[in-house]
């Protein structure tokens, strides 16, 4: 039997949907849907370079590769790869390959330093030091149960405090650019990102098929966005939050955690009946809120880093 590696196709229904499975089994926290896989192939900023690699034998999609540049990076020559493979094929040579095509790629794109996401299992840690990479940070993913436990009381604003939805947005959504875009240049990460270009913004985000605008909570102060919890649901019972985040001036003051409450039961309302999210194991603040809605630890990745030449 052949394993091959070819690029995704992302006109054809099937081969997306085998992409999407296959994520899934990998990584059952984290939402895939066909059209999300579809959207970030698509719609991804073209200074990023991406691309989304499968893994094919006897024509089975058995593994997956997502891979590109750090364009929003201040820092040229930062890559990322991120591959997974069918918990029930592995061993048959996919990742290697994958990962070998992958960093080919990228160095044609001027890619210095790479970086890659690895569950934190003996496994696929030894997998990743074998092909040079070497630890560096870790992050949860953390997982709520909706449909029986139990969220904190909803609470009213305090006095000049409001809270909106996304969908309140929909005809000038620039004020939620902004806050993205101050919220995510503070989070921990290998890789700084500046948020500088709206329109792409527009595209990938504001656009992505896994937004709920209705479920995304904003806190507005004083007529200013200050905070929002960003709610992804897969159009059935499962919910995430893509983004959690207060402007720098409101800090300290409990919105963020307003904002996430007040999301957390809207879903609950439509009939989502678990939450996911991710958190850097740095983001002691963020962990904290997380623990106090009751959130669990459902596993671990690290962040694996391989300088190129």
């Amino acid at each position: 039997m052949t394993v091959i590696v070819r690029e995704l196709r992302p006109d054809v229904r099937p081969d997306v949907e085998a992409f999407a499975h296959v994520r899934h089994r990998a990584l059952p926290f984290v939402l895939w849907t066909p059209d999300a896989v579809r959207h970030r192939l698509l719609h991804t900023h073209p200074d990023a370079h991406y691309r989304s690699l499968v893994a094919e034998e006897d024509g089975e999609v058995i593994g997956t590769a997502q891979l590109g540049l750090a364009h929003e990076s201040p820092e040229p020559g930062q890559g990322y790869l991120n591959v997974y493979v069918h918990p029930d094929r592995m061993r048959r040579g996919a990742g290697g390959l994958l990962v070998r095509t992958a960093e080919e790629y990228l160095a044609t794109r001027g890619a210095t330093r790479l970086f890659s996401w690895v569950l934190d299992e003996p496994a696929h840690r030894a997998f990743a030091e074998r092909h040079g990479y070497r630890a560096s940070r870790s992050a949860h993913f953390l997982r709520l149960d909706l449909a029986n436990g139990t969220l904190p009381p909803l609470q009213d604003p305090p006095p000049g405090v409001e809270l909106r939805t996304a969908a309140d947005f929909a005809d000038d959504p620039r004020p939620l650019f902004e806050l993205d875009a101050e919220t995510a240049s503070d989070e921990p990460s290998d890789i700084d990102s500046e948020f500088t270009d709206y329109a792409a913004w527009v595209e990938e985000h504001w656009e992505h098929p896994l937004l709920d605008r209705d479920m995304t909570v904003v806190v507005v102060v004083d007529g200013r966005p200050a905070a929002f919890s960003v709610a992804h649901t897969d159009g059935a019972a499962r919910y995430s939050t893509a983004m959690t985040g207060t402007a720098r001036d409101f800090r300290g003051r409990g919105l963020a955690k307003l904002a996430k409450n007040a999301s957390l039961h809207r879903a609950r309302a439509a009939g989502c009946t678990e939450a996911f999210t991710g958190n850097d194991d740095g983001n002691g603040p963020m962990l904290a809120i997380n623990k106090w809605f009751g959130y669990e630890i459902c596993a671990t990745e690290v962040r694996y880093v391989r300088d190129l030449g």
